[in-house]
């Protein structure tokens, strides 16, 4: 299980404070979004979940294998895009999220090496939870005093 995560957003703007254990981060929107630019915007998080997620995989495998890879450089794009042949396309729901991965792997790799390691770039646990049905349950809390 994973350490706890608390966001905590002050009474104006849209700035949030981000406690992960010992570390500290920040998310905004930026200015076009109503936002100050303080830091990356949650889809940008959640891009950044998938691609170190998926580099940190990438490397415990090649390392196991012994394979020659020097560097891994995912880069990530999030888009919301209508549904090919869609009946009620002006719909909100008619929209699908498309996450757009890019891996350059650096290293003296032969053609087997570099698709096994694509293979493996889809079975990191952040992309496995992605694409799974994900449950999450909300409840409201009394603020203690």
């Amino acid at each position: 299980m994973s350490r706890a995560v608390t966001v905590i957003g002050g009474s104006s703007g849209l700035r949030q404070g981000i406690s992960v254990g010992p570390h500290h981060l920040l998310a905004d929107e930026p200015k076009t979004s109503g936002g100050s630019d303080a830091g990356p915007d949650p889809y940008e998080l959640l891009l950044s979940a998938l691609g170190s997620c998926t580099n940190m995989t990438l490397r415990m495998y090649a390392d196991r294998k012994k394979w020659p890879l020097k560097e891994i450089r995912v880069a990530l794009t999030h888009s919301k895009n209508y549904a090919n042949d869609c009946v009620n396309c002006e719909q909100p729901a008619a929209k699908l999220d498309r996450i757009e991965r890019r891996i350059t792997l650096i290293g003296e790799l032969s053609a087997e090496q570099r698709q096994r390691l694509l293979e493996i770039a889809n079975l990191c646990p952040v992309h496995k939870s992605l694409t799974s049905r994900i449950d999450i349950q909300t409840e409201l809390v009394n603020p203690s005093l």
